[in-house]
């Protein structure tokens, strides 16, 4: 079980993301994780030698930070997480709900670890460099469109089912036709409008680049960028915005919450034997890197 959305997310998700490509890949990606997120805010920013320099310092002291308050945390949740594949049938819906709010509330504690960093960042953007962030964030949001709203609707419910097996293969290992077939049709239930995730994805980048002209217009004090920060992120990250995406996201992450839990509990004994290791593994690697 060894796997970053907008800038600030996928700074804070760094080690929960690179856990779905293996526990090596998780070593090497978060030992080298200042360096990482280095190069991918520069290819976003583009810094200039003082930035380069004060950049470099923070994302060393937030490394440090995580290393020493946050792993130590994540292998625990990594052992509830083994206790309770123990007995399947205490995964309720309710429980991965549990779950899931966990994780948002630990990306939540580091992306209020980062806003002070990312507000002396915020603050010192060149309106190039804004022009910068506004073309790289118009880059990725076009690849959305690409992979997400090409092909019927067939297309696109294949391609997300492929992603959820994807998953589902790499915490429990095979799955056999009847079950497949079974979490196709649970995969399929969701709610789907990539339409609307786009709209999303583009009211987010127009908030965010109208956000950081503001800060380099008015240049208030930091605390006040970093509590302008903070609401940004809580809108977009906790979906506390337009009333209709939130009723679509909403309805998502019930759906993505009930296919999880009906997964767990069709799982064999060899199955949930094969999440228990992954899940050892990420807890032992995850005390390693903390030491």
């Amino acid at each position: 079980m060894c796997t970053a959305r907008s800038l600030a997310k996928k700074g804070a998700l760094l080690v929960l993301v690179v856990v779905l490509a293996g526990c090596s890949a998780l070593r090497l990606s978060y030992s080298n994780g200042e360096t990482l997120s280095y190069w991918w805010l520069n290819t976003y920013v583009g810094f200039d030698q003082t930035q380069r320099a004060q950049v470099r310092t923070q994302l060393d002291n937030l490394f440090s930070w995580h290393r020493r308050t946050q792993l130590p945390d994540y292998a625990q949740l990594m052992g509830a997480g083994q206790r309770r594949l123990q007995d399947t049938a205490t995964v309720t819906p309710e429980i991965v709900r549990s779950d899931y709010d966990g994780l948002k509330k630990r990306v939540v504690v580091m992306l209020d670890q980062a806003l002070p960093a990312l507000a002396d960042l915020a603050l010192s953007l060149s309106p190039e460099q804004i022009d910068r962030i506004e073309n790289k964030l118009v880059d990725s949001t076009e690849r959305y469109r690409n992979d997400y709203l090409t092909g019927d609707v067939e297309d696109r419910q294949q391609f997300r089912y492929k992603k959820v097996m994807k998953q589902a293969e790499y915490w429990f290992g095979d799955f056999s036709d009847a079950q497949e077939s079974r979490i196709r049709r649970l995969s399929d239930a969701r709610p789907l409008d990539n339409a609307l995730v786009l709209a999303d994805r583009i009211e987010r980048r127009q908030a965010l680049i109208a956000l950081l002209k503001k800060i380099r217009r008015e240049q208030a004090p930091r605390v006040a960028v970093v509590q302008a920060l903070k609401d940004y992120t809580r809108v977009y990250y906790e979906r506390t915005g337009n009333g209709v995406n939130m009723a679509f996201f909403a309805a998502s992450t019930d759906a993505a919450i009930s296919l999880t839990a009906d997964v767990i509990a069709m799982t064999t004994p060899r199955q949930k034997a094969h999440a228990i290791r992954q899940l050892q593994d990420l807890q032992e690697l995850f005390l390693d890197l903390a030491g």
